[in-house]
């Protein structure tokens, strides 16, 4: 690497870059590539190529003679640099010359657009975001082709120099929600941002808090839902999931799917989701309480079976739930880390074998063992990850009131966690709206799915520009064709 130019040095330490020189009459071009990171076929029959056929030309002559739409001129060493990390070839004329054609011949390596495997459905479109920026733009661009869909695009991370993209239709979304995410993706100071998740963490209104305030999804439909209603979707170069915000705890408990079935059906499965998330947190810590402060409230129904049940187990209620909660954790991390027909049979044998041990060993009693089971599964309906994780810890902080106050340190605990989510909000925005504050004409599409002759009216609490989304006087007219009509 001798030969190559004084700025190129630090380029050439790295053993898969190349340099080598080219003579045209203008005098001698050095061009520099990363070999890894450049499709062959592009600098060889596209960049070289041209080269060799018009070696009389001059340096912007030759600007204009390559066949790649992505090229540029730039004496920027800055920007320079920064291009030929991401797979552009640079062409310089003479040692000492401030100027390079930049020629975008990137190598577009990455898998190709599978089925969601986080957010499976039955109906709908099957097509999930990959690692691949352009790719992931291109899904949502075809199911929204609109004029004024716009793609803001920034630069974060001092060292990974991450491709983050701001999706969002102008005149929908509100310009000051918008201006708040550029402003807070702007201000980010990390090195390195190796995917969305960490950024969705760093912007987030409250870093502190275990309920997350952006959704985030790899279904290009969802995010051209989100969109369209008006809220803004970050994507990030080299990540499968995209993010959205602003949204609401609501949100959080609404699968795609219900979109795509019969409102009655998708407003049952909602509402079961609601029921499950409220049994989950509320089971294991109802049954320490009553059984060790307000026995008196069991009923005589059952009264029989929960002492039967207990009659030999050595612990307290307390011990007893928590040894029962920490080993389905533990199968879930099990489950979860290692390889997925391994991990199936692990939670499947391993929950099996253990709870029936645990019953027979006197370490807890069937009624635990059944509550315990059912709140793991409730959990599990949650269709967001992050907020199914976050129900998951809910349960331990009621677990242990339920043991210190009883029935009292739940309503505590329930009091506390109502307090929080009211002083939670994303981008801004209050997280429990409609309910609070409370707006009757966004009701429409929280626990309850309502027909789309409903949806006229995008919600009030995005502060959308456009908030009408069609004439809601015709939205209920279906129009037979007679039989002169279809005659004629």
């Amino acid at each position: 690497m001798s030969t190559v130019p004084e700025s190129w040095k630090e380029l050439g330490e790295s053993a898969d870059f190349v340099c080598y020189e080219h003579q045209i009459n203008a005098g001698t071009l050095y061009i520099g590539y990363f070999k890894s990171l450049t499709e062959e076929e592009v600098l060889q029959q596209h960049i070289l190529s041209c080269l060799s056929n018009h070696s009389d030309m001059s340096f912007e002559d030759l600007y204009h003679c390559v066949p790649v739409a992505e090229k540029e001129i730039s004496s920027d060493w800055d920007l320079i640099e920064s291009k030929i990390y991401r797979g552009y070839v640079a062409i310089q004329l003479g040692r000492q010359s401030h100027h390079c054609i930049l020629i975008n011949a990137a190598a577009s390596k990455g898998r190709n657009v599978t089925i969601p495997e986080v957010e499976f459905t039955v109906e709908g479109p099957r097509e999930a975001f990959v690692e691949s920026l352009d790719v992931n733009l291109n899904l949502v661009r075809k199911r929204l082709p609109y004029p004024d869909l716009r793609v803001k695009e920034l630069t974060v991370g001092s060292i990974s120099k991450s491709r983050i993209a701001i999706v969002y239709i102008k005149g929908i979304a509100n310009e000051q929600y918008l201006q708040t995410c550029i402003q807070r993706i702007e201000d980010v100071q990390f090195d390195q941002i190796t995917d969305s998740t960490l950024l969705q963490q760093m912007i987030e209104d409250n870093s502190n808090s275990i309920f997350p305030q952006t959704i985030g999804t790899e279904r290009a439909d969802y995010v051209a839902w989100a969109v369209s209603s008006g809220q803004l979707c970050v994507m990030k170069d080299g990540s499968p999931t995209a993010f959205f915000a602003p949204v609401n705890l609501w949100s959080f408990f609404i699968t795609y799917e219900d979109y795509y079935l019969p409102w009655i059906v998708g407003s049952l499965l909602r509402m079961i989701r609601v029921f499950a998330v409220l049994f989950s947190v509320y089971a294991s810590s109802l049954y320490v309480a009553v059984m060790t402060y307000h026995g008196q409230g069991i009923s005589n129904v059952f009264l029989p079976t929960i002492v039967s049940s207990r009659i030999n187990v050595p612990f307290p209620p307390i011990v007893e739930v928590l040894i029962m909660e920490l080993v389905i954790e533990l199968l879930r991390e099990a489950g979860a880390r290692l390889p997925t027909k391994i991990g199936q049979t692990i939670g499947i044998v391993g929950g099996i074998v253990l709870g029936t041990a645990a019953v027979e060993a006197a370490l807890t009693s069937n009624f635990l063992l059944i509550i315990v089971a059912l709140s793991a599964l409730a959990s599990f309906t949650t269709p967001i990850f992050r907020m199914s994780s976050t129900i998951r810890i809910l349960r331990f902080p009621f677990i242990f009131a339920a043991q210190i106050w009883g029935l009292l340190g739940i309503f505590i605990c329930t009091f506390a966690l109502v307090a929080h989510l009211l002083r939670l909000t994303s981008l801004g925005m209050p997280y429990l709206v409609p309910i609070y504050p409370f707006r009757t004409s966004d009701l429409y599409d929280t626990v309850v799915r309502p027909p789309y002759s409903k949806f006229h009216h995008r919600f009030s609490f995005l502060r959308s520009p456009k908030p009408v989304r069609f004439d809601k006087k015709n939205a209920n007219k279906k129009r037979d064709l007679k039989k002169r009509d279809i005659d004629e």
